[in-house]
């Protein structure tokens, strides 16, 4: 039976804990209960941990076995600032897709209110990538940067870096991901970056200073995509191309 999975707050020796909002989920909306056991992330990697006590404010656990984790290619989404509900949502699945990083992006379009909030929700936006990383039983959750405007990004060095461009008419994502798996060294697999434009799409100018630094204009299929649906089908595409790799 695959075991729930959980990130520690604290860990000390061979005890970890969950503590706050995090412990209260495991006791009154999942009924934890003394000798359960789950998968405990910790700095050190995945163990198996039984709860040895608990209250809603803290859950401890009993750290066993180390539990094996399979390596995943690293993918790093900027994803341009756009409505934050529809912003959680693409932060939530593409981190159950396995996004190793999530940079939130100020583009020209970006929305001058949305972008002036958008330090009030970090917090909120690592929260969400926690919870979804326990849902999905990731080792880690994604890193989500600082923002950032556009052109501290398009230096960014990786093995690919690919923009998703809705004037792109011939080249398609997953074509030039097969370069990437020709590549010699493993370790410049894990390297890949996908950026995704607000709502209304990225400036002529924008575009220029992608393919002046670099990077890959690319289309996901015929029909455009709201920026979230993009996000996510984006690195869904990476994803499945890339297993085994």
């Amino acid at each position: 039976m695959t075991r729930r999975r959980w990130i520690a707050d604290e860990v000390s020796g061979n005890r970890a804990f969950l503590v706050g909002e995090h412990a209260d989920h495991l006791v009154r909306v999942l009924r934890a209960r003394v000798g359960q056991e789950f998968d405990v992330v910790t700095p050190a990697g995945v163990r198996r941990g039984e709860i040895t006590s608990l209250t809603e404010s803290r859950v401890e656990f009993e750290l066993g076995e180390e539990v094996s984790s399979k390596a995943t290619t690293e993918i790093t989404l900027a994803l341009s600032i756009f409505k934050f509900d529809r912003m959680e949502w693409a932060i939530e699945k593409c981190t159950e897709l396995g996004i190793s990083r999530i940079i939130p992006l100020i583009a020209h379009r970006t929305d001058s209110h949305l972008a002036a909030a958008s330090a009030k929700r970090m917090e909120r936006w690592r929260r969400l990538a926690l919870q979804a990383s326990e849902q999905s039983r990731r080792a880690v959750p994604p890193e989500i940067s600082n923002l950032v405007k556009l052109p501290e990004i398009l230096n960014v060095p990786a093995a690919m870096r690919v923009v998703l461009d809705e004037t792109e008419e011939q080249t398609l994502l997953r074509d030039v991901l097969t370069k990437l798996d020709r590549t010699e060294s493993p370790a410049e697999k894990t390297g890949i970056i996908l950026a995704v434009g607000p709502e209304g799409g990225w400036t002529e100018d924008e575009l220029r200073g992608f393919r002046e630094a670099g990077w890959i204009s690319v289309s996901v299929g015929e029909t455009i995509l709201r920026a979230e649906t993009a996000a996510i089908a984006a690195v869904a595409i990476v994803r499945s191309a890339l297993v085994g790799c």
